[in-house]
């Protein structure tokens, strides 16, 4: 019976699909073969030696170790895609409150709340205090054309923006979900100098951190309004700062307040509500469950953010795992130790990434626990599991 601890609450479409599927689910368990968590912050925490996996019922990972995790052969899965329409959908309104102070009308309209029968001349006397402009007809940029990205950058056509798009790394999934009137830019300077609003839909890593940063900003239309609904570190806070206060940027619309952002002028922040919506924590929970499952009873491993992913359909007696090193004749070093042992080989993968990659081996009888561990025992091997 396979064990999962749970973080934060869960939405009962991934602990009930769970409960289901006979596994033993909550935030009590101890000793776990894997984690469904949120926004639990695991660094520092002790992996015990049974726990298999971790599941993010979400987009992002940074409250994970998943170096760490790699290492210990830990895989770490979130869930893509899940939130993106509850993304998109803030990133429009943001878009929105961007052009139009609604935010400073709301509070001003609410500050003559006692004026009784003069608010209507007040109204319209002070309405124009309030005025920005259309967003039919202008730019957007879309830096990052994951889920979120093709969302918005379809919705923002639909609002008859022009949409450049940029994103180097974009999958062919990605390439379908997008309209064909996205331009496609080459590089990211293209999207700074048309663009009268910049939509950052990029993921966090050494890479891309504080990416928006003085450099970028002197590159960028005067009064350009920007929408971060990616992380707070790839904007460079005092760079922006700087950016407002002259007038570079014109309004920063984030999800991730912080000390420093929260003091420039011109914000408009917003409590990391973007992915906030009973149905994407519903679909975000029921991705996540199904990732873990799959990898705890079949191997498979599907939209891992630290190990290959690598999915094969059952055949055979039983299923050899190994996640090892990515290094010269490993497959060489399992199949022949296999082979030795006159065991058939029905069926295999091998997916590779970066430093790390993943073997799964379907075998025509069962091994027993001296095979696997002699094989766990073997150089660079960093996990061993045999299911039947």
């Amino acid at each position: 019976m396979l064990k999962i601890k749970t973080m934060n609450t869960i939405s009962e479409h991934g602990t009930g699909a769970l409960e289901k599927r006979g596994c033993v689910v909550g935030p009590d368990v101890e000793n776990p073969d894997g984690m469904l968590i949120r926004s639990a912050n695991l660094h520092g925490m002790e992996f015990g030696p049974e726990l298999l996996a971790i599941a993010r019922a979400g987009a992002g990972f940074n409250n994970i170790p998943i170096e760490e995790c790699a290492e210990r052969g830990i895989v770490v899965f979130n869930s893509p895609g899940a939130n993106a329409e509850a993304v998109k959908e803030q990133e429009i309104a943001s878009l929105v409150m961007a052009s139009r102070d609604m935010i400073g009308a709301i509070d001003w309209v609410r500050s003559i709340a006692d004026c009784g029968d003069e608010i209507p001349e007040m109204v319209e006397k002070g309405k124009s205090s309030f005025a920005g402009p259309e967003l039919q007809g202008k730019t957007l940029g879309v830096v990052g054309l994951g889920a979120i990205g093709a969302l918005v950058a379809n919705a923002a056509l639909d609002l008859g923006m022009v949409v450049y798009g940029y994103d180097p790394f974009m999958s062919v999934d990605a390439a379908w979900r997008l309209s064909r009137d996205v331009i496609r830019a080459e590089d990211v300077e293209t999207i700074y100098e048309k663009s009268d609003y910049i939509s950052i839909n990029i993921p966090y890593n050494e890479q891309t951190h504080n990416m928006f940063n003085d450099e970028a900003f002197s590159k960028m239309k005067m009064g350009v309004r920007i929408i971060n609904e990616s992380r707070a570190e790839v904007v460079d806070d005092e760079a922006m700062t700087r950016a407002l206060d002259c007038g570079r940027v014109g309004k920063y619309v984030t999800d991730f307040p912080n000390k420093v952002i929260l003091q420039a002028p011109n914000v408009i922040a917003l409590p990391h509500i973007g992915a906030c919506t009973p149905e994407s924590e519903d679909r975000c929970a029921a991705m996540a469950a199904m990732e873990l499952y799959d990898y705890l009873v079949n191997g498979n491993i599907k939209n891992s953010v630290n190990l290959p992913d690598a999915t094969l359909s059952r055949m055979g007696v039983c299923r050899l795992c190994v996640l090892h090193r990515n290094v010269p004749r490993m497959i060489t070093r399992i199949l022949d130790f296999i082979s030795d042992r006159n065991i058939n080989v029905e069926h295999m993968i091998n997916k590779p990434r970066g430093e790390y990659a993943y073997t799964i081996v379907d075998l025509g009888e069962s091994i027993g626990e001296p095979t696997a561990a002699a094989i766990r025992a073997m150089g660079d091997v960093l996990r061993v599991r045999v299911l039947y």
